[in-house]
């Protein structure tokens, strides 16, 4: 070794070398290139000796490393030194490891990890090898060594590392970052094994001195980091923290080294922050709420952490506290900066319930600062407490009603997704607690209110106008709770299984009814059952619900028609019958009218809008109404069900267990239910003629006289006696011979007999008679009496669906030959024929099924003026390609109608056909044709009425050019 190092100290000594090392900055070229790396070759010599000296490294390390300072610092700068350089440190640092002792003391470590951090400060601002890794990792088994580091040599350890690897271009940018280079070199995999060593970097500060100052002294230095303008830098300051304090969480154990306290926060005794209190066997500083910058920051949604990565967000609960010491003359200097980075760094580990609950109400408030880092560093880190599974049931009520405050100042979109993904989680583990809560926060008053005037079903037609317009008088018109809330229900339907235990336990609470007598005394569980029934409503109209609430469909259905039952049996109706669907108030709705709307919303929203078509075009809904007429309504409503095969397995086997209740409302609305399904097509698919037996006859015995006469009816059915359907479908091929003869007597008692053994037959159908009942009925359609035209009207309607498989394309061409007519009668002068009409012809175009039946819906039901008028007249045209000859000389006949109305309808469809489809008609049409459209028109030549004239001059022109091109 002696001898080594006298060589050494030789070479060092020479005239020339040190005019070499005494004149790195030197322009000028080099006497002999052969010395110009000298430094380099000795401080890979001075790397040997220690590698080679065994135990006798330790009398001669100091003088070795003061060597290799010296040449480092006087050498002229290359890849070849710094290569040199780093190489003998890391044989030096490989001898130490194998051959010093613990009490051994080092004095000149401090100057050599000086050297490595100038070559980390003079690295290119790109990635191409392993430097800097290298570096970091002998950095980091330098720093094990005795003595420790002093804290000024943390510092610029950490600012340096920082600064290097922070200041890298952005991450999708590395690559495209680099100079030409004959091979390219995995730019990630060097990005993430540096990032990594940075990482063991800060675990080796922080194993050497495991207190909260010292980890508050290494998180200090990446303060500026977070507060930087580059989203890359601060996103890669987060990581880095994310790792860290994992690390802090999982194996190491903090001491408390020394007692600071901000000057503003006084004594600890008395009325504190909640959070300052820490256990009776720990100093009160111990879980102090920092005010500056978040030091153990959450992981950012825009950054993807390296494979390898362990994920940050795990383990974070076993995080006794983190309590963030500082300079705080220096923090109150920056306090109006810092003003709304509140955010308290401790956890659940050792804090009581009180002080966890403290914990979250103050990242709930960080939640609202206009720094969109702050905000999601809060949200992030609120989402990893309540994963953790470390908010006990009891916190569920003030953390709700935290988060239920601070909801209308949270401006980000990204954090707010993120506070609600932590609802969600919180939902999962406190399913009960957090629907009671949320349930809480909207009074019925509001809730009512926020439902908003259910009249915007028909305020923009078509097939979405139901829903669009209920969403937008919900922002526009409810209250500022409801607004609200229905961000916290929409985070519980992020999950199925939730969503699902969500809307049962909705069910559970709308079942409260407790009987009318003790209502007075029991405010509360009558609040409870009309809370539930209100934010039902708002779910129906919730897209994340939307699978859900079809889930529940029978449930819900039988729950809205028995809770209405209950209201009007409680006496509150005020208001139902007042309601105006033209008018988009936002007055508070009446219990009644709000169950009613929500029933109707529930068959909208699962998309069986024919269901609802039917009741609404029946005036069916109107039968809710009143007490006296809710059995018909719900009779007519199971029957819409039963017709378009509506939920009829979940709704019968739901109806049944309601047979089943002591209730004496769910017994009615079940039988009501069961008697008119025996008349679906699909039943004894789901259900057995015994099996039904016997429920009927356990209603037989019902102490309520009502469910006795509808179990007795019930028995009494075509489905329960199969032997009657011959002997009905031959009553009813007599019947129809009541049509025939000159003078028709009482063909509205005849069409109420036959419409009668039509709904007995159900599912059994009349076969061929069919046909022969409906070119009757397409015969009345034109009578003088209102009464008979629209009886017919109706009547043909269902008769277009009893003919069964075999006769059903034949009912499809008579209903298309009906079409003509039934528009013609949407003027009919008598109000309730236009409503049957309306009913049927819609039937008609469901039966076609036209492509628009939706949409002809909305026009039927709402439509008003020549808007929808004409809208009717394009569907039914348009969904009718190729037939428009059929339609014209359909029209022809009704010029001559005595009927007003009729007749000027027939003109109105004619002149949209000439105007709008001229060209197809000079397609379709035959001379013959056109010569009986031109009689026809000529009768309107000499009419006493002036518009029938006009009309007639008005087209004439149009005839003759028909003629024209109108060639066979």
């Amino acid at each position: 070794m002696q001898e080594v190092w006298a060589t050494l100290e030789h070479v060092g000594r020479t005239r020339f070398l040190r005019t070499v090392f005494t004149s790195p900055d030197s322009q000028q070229p080099e006497t002999d290139t052969h010395w110009r790396w000298a430094g380099s070759t000795s401080l890979l010599c001075y790397g040997q000796m220690a590698a080679h000296a065994g135990a006798q490294i330790l009398p001669w390390v100091d003088n070795i490393v003061s060597r290799m300072v010296y040449y480092f610092s006087c050498s002229r700068y290359d890849n070849i030194l710094k290569t040199s350089f780093l190489s003998a440190t890391i044989m030096l640092l490989k001898a130490l490891r194998q051959n010093s002792t613990p009490s051994y003391k080092f004095s000149q470590i401090p100057e050599l990890i000086q050297c490595l951090l100038c070559i980390l400060q003079k690295e290119p601002n790109f990635l191409t090898t392993l430097f800097r890794e290298k570096i970091i990792l002998v950095i980091v088994g330098l720093s094990n060594l005795r003595p420790g580091l002093k804290p000024m040599v943390k510092s610029q350890i950490l600012q340096t590392c920082l600064q290097s690897l922070y200041m890298l271009p952005p991450t999708e940018t590395l690559r495209s970052s680099l100079p030409p280079l004959d091979v390219a070199p995995d730019v990630m995999a060097l990005y993430r094994k540096s990032m990594q060593a940075l990482d063991l970097l800060l675990q080796s500060l922080i194993s050497e001195n495991k207190s909260v100052d010292e980890l508050c002294f290494i998180l200090q230095h990446m303060e500026p980091w977070l507060k930087s303008d580059s989203s890359d830098e601060c996103q890669r300051a987060v990581q880095t923290i994310f790792l860290f304090l994992k690390y802090v969480v999982d194996y190491v154990g903090l001491t408390v080294s020394r007692l600071t306290r901000h000057p503003r926060e006084g004594s600890q005794e008395g009325g504190g922050h909640p959070l300052h209190a820490g256990p009776p066997d720990r100093p009160a500083h111990a879980a102090v709420e920092g005010q500056g910058a978040c030091h153990p920051e959450p992981r950012p949604p825009v950054r993807v952490p390296p494979p390898e990565a362990a994920d940050p967000a795990e383990g974070t609960s076993e995080f006794t506290y983190l309590n963030k010491m500082k300079n705080f003359e220096a923090n109150a200097r920056r306090e109006s900066e810092m003003k709304f980075y509140d955010l308290v760094k401790v956890l659940d580990g050792n804090l009581t319930v009180a002080q966890h609950t403290q914990l979250v109400l103050t990242l709930l408030r960080g939640l609202c600062s206009h720094n969109h880092l702050r905000c999601d560093l809060a949200s992030q880190l609120l989402l990893m407490i309540v994963e953790d599974h470390s908010i006990k049931a009891e916190q569920v009520a003030e953390i709700l009603q935290g988060l239920f405050q601070e909801l209308p100042s949270i401006i980000f979109k990204n954090t707010l997704q993120t506070v609600m993904q932590a609802v969600s989680v919180l939902g999962t583990q406190h399913t009960q607690e957090t629907v009671k809560v949320i349930l809480s926060l909207c009074h019925p008053s509001e809730s009512l209110r926020a439902t908003g005037a259910p009249g915007c079903l028909h305020s923009i037609s078509g097939s979405t106008g139901l829903s669009q317009a209920h969403s937008t008088l919900d922002r526009e018109q409810s209250s500022g709770g409801c607004r609200q809330v229905i961000p916290l229900w929409k985070a519980l339907a992020n999950n199925t299984q939730l969503a699902r235990k969500v809307l049962t336990l909705l069910y559970m609470k709308l079942r409260l009814r407790p009987p009318k007598e003790l209502v007075r005394f029991t405010q509360q569980a009558e609040l409870i059952s009309l809370l539930a029934l209100g934010t039902i409503y708002e779910l129906l109209y919730i897209r994340e619900y939307k699978a859900t609430v079809r889930w529940a469909f029978a449930g819900v259905l039988v729950g809205l028609l028995t809770q209405l039952r209950y209201l009007f049996e409680l006496d509150v109706v005020d208001g139902i019958s007042d309601y105006q669907e033209d008018v988009l108030d936002g007055k508070p709705l009446s219990p009644c009218r709000t169950c009613l709307e929500a029933l109707k919303g529930l068959f909208w929203t699962t998309n069986y809008w024919e269901v609802f078509a039917y009741l609404k075009l029946l005036r069916g809904w109107e039968l809710f109404e009143h007490m006296e007429t809710y059995t018909e309504g719900v009779t007519l409503l199971a029957r819409a069900m039963a017709h378009y095969d509506c939920e009829v397995k979940a709704v019968l086997g739901q109806a049944v267990i309601s047979l089943k209740s002591s209730e004496e409302r769910d017994n009615i609305v079940a039988i009501l239910i069961i008697t008119e399904f025996l008349n679906s097509h699909e039943l004894t698919q789901y259900m057995s003629r015994r099996t039904v037996d016997n429920f009927l006859s356990l209603g037989l015995n019902n102490p309520n006289q009502l469910v006795r006469a509808m179990s007795l009816k019930g028995l009494s059915s075509a489905l329960m006696h199969p032997e009657k359907v011959m002997l009905l479908r031959n009553r009813l091929a007599g019947l129809l011979d009541g049509f025939v003869g000159p003078e028709p007597k009482d063909l509205m008692g005849l069409m109420d007999i036959l419409g009668d053994i039509l709904h007995r037959l159900g599912a059994q159908g009349v076969g061929a008679t069919s046909l022969r009942m409906a070119q009757h009925l397409l015969q009345l359609f034109d009578d003088e009496q209102a009464d008979v035209r629209g009886g017919a009207i109706l009547l043909y309607g269902d008769v277009l669906y009893s003919g069964g498989k075999k006769y059903q394309q034949a009912l499809k061409n008579h209903a298309f030959q009906a079409l003509v007519p039934l528009l013609f009668h949407l003027a009919d002068s008598c109000p309730k024929v236009v409503m049957k009409t309306k009913l049927t012809f819609l039937r008609c175009a469901v039966l076609l099924k036209w492509e628009f039946r939706k949409e002809l819906f909305g026009k039927l039901a709402w439509g008003r003026g020549l808007s929808a008028e004409n809208d009717v007249f394009i569907y039914t045209v348009e969904s009718n390609l190729g037939n428009y000859h059929q339609f014209l000389m359909q029209a022809l006949t009704y010029l001559s109608s005595p009927d007003r109305n009729l007749k000027q309808a027939a003109m109105k469809f004619i002149r949209g056909m000439l105007q709008d489809y001229f060209p197809d008609l000079c397609i379709c049409l035959r001379k013959a044709d056109v010569r009986t459209l031109r009689k026809h028109l000529e009768i309107l030549k000499q009419d006493p009425d002036s518009m029938s004239r006009r009309f007639y001059s008005s087209f004439l022109e149009d005839i003759w050019e028909l003629s024209q091109y109108v060639t066979h």
